[in-house]
């Protein structure tokens, strides 16, 4: 009886502990590289975690692959509409362009200095002046000359200070779309084209002097890089989008800044305030009547 009951007790003990190393095989804690190590997440940005900042693997970021747009023929657009929208990020809906632990400027720098030769970007919106990152790095940091004293010396002398770039200055995003009827599937179709970040100009002294356009990003090769970009959620991290989800989906606030017109202007330049508010919502809905009307009865 003794020894049966030895051999039970035995049996039961490697039983629990066999289900015991199965879970933690299960929970992933033994999936990681050599010796067992966990693998680093891929959210991480530029520097790689000593240990897995999560209870699991992230893999299905890294593995997505953006949809290609279906096939437009010029002989089937009907009707199209080029307008330039803006994405004011102090809006609430926009709260994600300013994360403060990932910005968007600062997506969109990284994407352009790990990919220059895919990653197009020019200096004005009709994409004909393309420059690098080296061309714009002057206006992602300022030079300052400070007064700094010098104990050996004992008196002051003139120091170059340089500052680095402040992605609190970019509150403004512009958008370059096309707005096109396609026949053959009897739709509006909305394809952005462009991006410019909206820098604030700062001067020496600290006092704001306006805004301008730090470079124009060609929407169609950032997708690719985009969709590998994910966005804060408020309500559930295991359901994150991208950046390509955002813009795609179109989950951002924007008024209208400019529709193609005969004399290019642009609406502030015949309208302010509330009147320019009206004119940017009548754009918007023109559009949206443009496609209803099409069909027929």
């Amino acid at each position: 009886m003794k020894r049966l009951f030895w051999i039970a007790s035995f049996l039961c003990a490697a039983l629990i502990m066999s289900s015991q190393l199965y879970a933690q095989q299960k929970e992933g804690y033994d999936e990681g590289g050599q010796g067992g190590q966990p693998q680093n997440s891929p959210t991480s940005n530029t520097e790689s975690t000593q240990v897995r900042d999560g209870a699991y693997d992230r893999n299905s970021l890294k593995e997505k692959k953006i949809l290609q747009y279906d096939h437009l023929r010029e002989a089937d657009i009907f009707w199209e509409k080029r307008v330039w929208r803006v994405i004011d990020t102090r809006q609430k809906m926009n709260l994600p362009f300013v994360y403060p632990k990932r910005p968007f400027i600062q997506v969109m720098l990284d994407v352009i200095n790990q990919h220059p030769d895919d990653a197009k970007i020019f200096m004005d919106d009709e994409f004909k002046q393309r420059v690098t990152l080296k061309d714009i790095q002057s206006q992602l940091g300022s030079v300052d000359t400070v007064q700094v004293y010098d104990p050996d010396k004992d008196e002051y002398i003139q120091k170059i200070v340089t500052n680095d770039f402040n992605w609190m200055n970019v509150s403004l995003f512009r958008l370059k779309e096309d707005w096109i009827f396609d026949e053959e599937s009897a739709s509006m179709v909305a394809r952005i084209m462009g991006i410019g970040p909206i820098m604030d100009v700062i001067d020496e002294n600290g006092n704001y002097r306006g805004q301008k356009a730090m470079f124009w990003a060609y929407y169609p090769d950032f997708r690719q890089f985009f969709i590998n970009e994910e966005v804060f959620s408020p309500t559930n991290d295991a359901m994150r989008l991208t950046w390509e989800d955002i813009f795609e989906m179109r989950l951002f606030g924007s008024y209208i800044m400019k529709a193609s017109n005969i004399q290019d202007r642009r609406i502030q330049e015949y309208a302010t305030g509330r009147d320019a508010l009206l004119e940017s919502e009548k754009i918007k809905k023109e559009i949206f009547e443009k496609e209803h009307n099409m069909w027929s009865y």
